[in-house]
């Protein structure tokens, strides 16, 4: 088996309409010999910002030379990166082997895709002798296949917005709800969760006996030492919840201060620069990251890929206030096409996410103006995947982007 075949498979598995839930993911932690049991974890959960934050912590950790493990979803360009060790990504042979047993099985239940991935993940971790590792979630919390986890020392809930409503109870109170069942027994909870999440995490967290830490303005325990590494205003605040829980954890402010400044976090206002002009990628793919990102820009071209299964109508009406102009691309397999989106707003569909930046970028050029590349983390990497296919080289940038731009 190759390692694209064995990805392909990966992505390929389903529960087969089975309702969500830990009786997967137990199966397989039993069948490995339960590798969860090898590591203490940080547990980050959210709307928004789960990435970013263990992006935080990976870099920390790296910073005080621990033996960590990490994870996060979705992948812009290749599945290795989203699980990753000291050791950097892991191997194709090890994906492979997986693959190779997991075929081999004859399950209870058909197991899906995030369960397997899970499961690999963890079966990573212990065979390399992994202290603690950061874990983002998939989809929710109570349920989610990372909720397994049994060492979990810190518990961070990064917000609660507006996302998978049709999985999670269809209300910001089913999402509150569901994300606060990873909140366990005693163990700390760090938040930025505010209104009626805010509410439902205090009322679980009591009933677990957790201690509860909110972020607010002036509580040392949130101080940042030094300005996040990654780009936007919004990225103070996961840089905040990663500090704080590192604190918790018993990490020096040195370890804090240079986690901070060194994390690195692709497709989450990446800014390059494409034939002299900036380019921002950035994955917004729901109504709060969409507002969070729109603030970051005074105009922008934009260029604009997403899914059925988002709330897209939601996202370009939070965007288009501020886009000089509109151009719609194919953010990957299943995606959004033409008639879907021209039928919300009349703009060019361009069947190559790189064909539609390019023309952006010749509008932008007129204007000295930003292109912002967004709309799906899929089309981030679609636009990734093309740049590296035609061995384009783009400069990246850490500062200002110029007129119009962050």
């Amino acid at each position: 088996m190759t390692y694209p075949e064995a990805v392909e498979w990966l992505f390929s598995q389903t529960r087969g309409g089975a309702p969500r839930g830990l009786s997967r993911i137990q199966e397989l932690m039993e069948r490995l010999d339960h590798p969860e049991r090898a590591f203490s974890a940080v547990h980050v959960v959210g709307t928004n910002g789960k990435g970013s934050v263990v992006a935080y912590l990976e870099a920390a950790f790296r910073t005080a030379r621990e033996a960590f493990g990490a994870t996060t979803s979705p992948h812009l360009v290749d599945f290795r990166e989203r699980i990753r060790t000291h050791l950097g990504p892991i191997e194709e042979a090890e994906v492979c082997a997986f693959v190779r047993w997991a075929r081999s099985q004859r399950f209870r239940e058909p197991v899906a895709f995030f369960d397997l991935t899970t499961a690999l993940a963890f079966q990573h971790f212990s065979s390399l002798g992994v202290r603690i590792a950061a874990v983002e979630a998939g989809v929710g919390g109570a349920l989610d296949a990372t909720n397994v986890l049994p060492r979990v020392e810190v518990t961070i809930i990064t917000n609660i917005g507006e996302d998978h409503l049709e999985t999670l109870g269809g209300s910001l109170l089913g999402v509150a709800q569901d994300k606060a069942g990873a909140i366990r027994p005693g163990v700390p909870v760090v938040t930025g969760a505010e209104g009626v999440g805010l509410e439902v995490i205090r009322a679980v967290a009591a009933e677990q006996g957790a201690p509860l830490h909110v972020l607010t303005e002036g509580n040392p325990l949130f101080a940042l030492p030094t300005e996040p590494s990654l780009q936007g205003r919004f990225q103070r605040q996961n840089a905040r919840l990663a500090a704080a829980a590192l604190r918790l954890l018993g990490y020096g402010e040195g370890v804090v201060s240079a986690g901070l400044s060194t994390a690195h976090h692709p497709g989450r206002m990446q800014l390059l620069r494409y034939q002299g002009v900036p380019v921002v990628l950035d994955g917004a793919h729901n109504p709060p990251a969409a507002r969070a990102l729109a603030e970051e820009f005074e105009r922008f071209h934009l260029v604009f890929g997403a899914f059925p299964r988002k709330d897209y109508p939601t996202i370009l009406q939070t965007l288009l206030p501020k886009a000089l102009s509109l151009r719609y691309t194919r953010a990957g397999q299943g995606a959004l096409q033409a008639q879907a989106l021209q039928g919300l707003f009349p703009a060019p569909y361009f069947d190559l996410p790189l064909a539609a930046v390019e023309d952006a970028v010749e509008a932008a050029r007129k204007e000295e103006a930003t292109v912002l590349v967004t709309g799906s983390l899929y089309l981030v990497g679609e636009v990734l995947k093309q740049l590296a296919a035609q061995a384009v080289v783009v400069k990246i940038s850490p500062g200002a982007v110029g007129p119009g731009g962050p």
